[in-house]
């Protein structure tokens, strides 16, 4: 990585050294995605690649968690969520139906081939009033116990600034706004925070927000 990324990212997390994955991304262990307490995760909407296309999702300690470098590449039809050192969690693939219309759908990264037929999860862009957008998301297709998601947007902005994924019950699962300074600094439109409530897989919330934001490009 080119350190004038780490310099960059400096106006993210002001004070901290040089670029470093979070805990659980690097352990030699299976990495943990879930969390008996709420978390709360910065999405910078630039990528830690020399001229890639994505974003960088740090955690609370301003460790990198998340990437995506591949925004905008000639293959636009698939995307990779990757952790810090590059292993694929999510394939997302854009796909048009005949009656549908365009939907994104995310693969769970494993140790065989992904199963088309299977994806974990299904985004399809519900309708756009008064410049709000809403997203149908159904969850648990792969283990054929399907439920389903939304995610509401107040703003139009990258990532959907302002907007909520909900449950089947309305309850909101996880949360995305503008970052701001202890100080109440905005830090502009591309540096954002995401809260997570607790025992949610915040890697599906972060692939479907990669997902909110490629439907928002």
């Amino acid at each position: 990585m080119a350190n004038s990324t780490s310099l960059k990212a400096s106006k993210v997390y002001p004070g901290h050294g040089p670029l470093a994955p979070s805990s659980s991304s690097s352990s030699s262990t299976a990495p943990c995605y879930f969390t008996s307490k709420q978390e709360t995760f910065t999405v910078w909407m630039k990528s830690l690649v020399l001229n890639g296309k994505g974003c960088t999702v740090f955690d609370s300690d301003g460790h990198v968690m998340y990437r995506v470098d591949n925004y905008n590449s000639n293959s636009g039809n698939e995307v990779f969520l990757m952790d810090f050192d590059g292993r694929v969690l999510f394939t997302i693939i854009r796909k048009k139906f005949r009656l549908l219309g365009l939907s994104w759908e995310g693969y769970r990264a494993c140790d065989k081939e992904i199963d088309l037929k299977k994806p974990g999860f299904q985004v399809r862009k519900a309708f756009k009033i008064l410049r709000r957008c809403e997203c149908k998301v159904v969850l648990g297709l792969d283990k054929n116990e399907p439920y389903k998601y939304k995610i509401k947007s107040s703003g139009t902005n990258k990532m959907g600034v302002g907007c909520k994924i909900t449950d089947m019950f309305g309850e909101v699962v996880a949360e995305v706004k503008k970052k701001e300074t202890r100080s109440g600094v905005v830090l502009g439109d591309d540096v954002l925070t995401v809260v997570v409530k607790p025992c949610v897989d915040h890697s599906l919330i972060m692939g479907l927000l990669v997902v909110y934001n490629l439907n928002h490009m």
